[in-house]
């Protein structure tokens, strides 16, 4: 984010640039850092105060998205128009697939886009998936998981091709298909046990910083989808953080902690999941090799 100049005093301005605030001299030239005369001046802790509130509102608009996106639910096409005149909102939203919803709940991804306008009265303005310029007029659409979207690939080519930049990690969001057979699905679960943590905090650690909730010694990851709550769980450890630690094997269970066959467990969730497991075996350690 970049704005207008505030006066700091009779000698200064100051700004916000990228999350920043900077500093220039009355004259126009700008400073590397902040002068120490300024660090308390009102106008920039005004400014710092600020950049935090839009960082907690990036987060939020983040979550909002994220969460829009795993549960694939529909969105009121009216409520995308409201918030796209904010620049946060935007940013995250433009260039995401979207896809109308009938009023039965069915969609037409013939029909998807990446979103370029959002208007009240004109509906999504959209590239279509042949490069042209197209309204959505329903009154709902679905953000989809890319893990529901079919020709993913040709998709993610499209966007390259029409020079699309992503605020929601979504078409090139890291993806896990489940195997039909019953041993492949089982091998898939085991695929990232066994990763090794010198310390149990930085498996922790790791996981909390992707986003993920650490209970009981289990990082967890839940979804919401086909109108249940899916639990993807991996034991991590407990005891003493700096006790060294392994993780164990992906596992699925309701929202009751019953657990859910695995062939039952649906697209979305096992992705997740998946997604969640590969993320704790990326930080293990690694023997060097002789």
């Amino acid at each position: 984010m970049s704005m207008g100049w505030v006066a700091a005093g009779a000698d200064y301005e100051v700004s916000v640039d990228r999350g920043k605030v900077v500093a220039r001299t009355a004259q126009g030239k700008p400073l590397k850092s902040l002068p120490k005369a300024l660090k308390e001046h009102e106008a920039v802790l005004g400014l710092r105060q600020l950049v935090e509130w839009l960082r907690r509102h990036e987060t939020t608009c983040r979550a909002e998205v994220e969460r829009w996106m795993t549960r694939s639910l529909p969105v009121p096409a009216a409520v995308i128009a409201q918030v796209w005149a904010d620049e946060t909102w935007r940013a995250l939203l433009r260039d995401a697939v979207v896809v109308p919803v009938s009023a039965a709940g069915e969609w037409d991804v013939t029909a998807a886009g990446l979103l370029r306008d959002a208007d009240q009265a004109k509906g999504l303005g959209v590239v279509d998936l042949d490069g042209e310029s197209a309204r959505i007029t329903a009154d709902r659409v679905a953000v989809p998981h890319p893990v529901l979207l079919p020709d993913l690939d040709d998709l993610r080519e499209f966007a390259a091709d029409l020079g699309a930049e992503q605020g929601l990690v979504q078409l090139f969001r890291e993806v896990w298909r489940k195997p039909a057979g019953d041993a492949e699905q089982r091998a898939e679960l085991q695929r990232y046990a066994g990763a090794r943590f010198k310390e149990l905090r930085h498996v922790q650690t790791r996981a909390t910083s992707a986003g993920y909730r650490v209970q009981g010694g289990t990082a967890v990851c839940r979804v919401w989808e086909g109108g249940r709550t899916v639990v993807a769980s991996v034991w991590i450890g407990d005891g003493d953080p700096s006790y060294e630690t392994e993780t164990y094997e992906l596992t699925f269970t309701d929202a009751g902690g019953q657990a859910i066959a695995t062939g039952d467990v649906p697209p979305v969730a096992w992705s997740e999941g998946m997604r969640m497991a590969a993320t704790l075996h990326a930080g293990r350690v690694v023997e060097d090799e002789a």
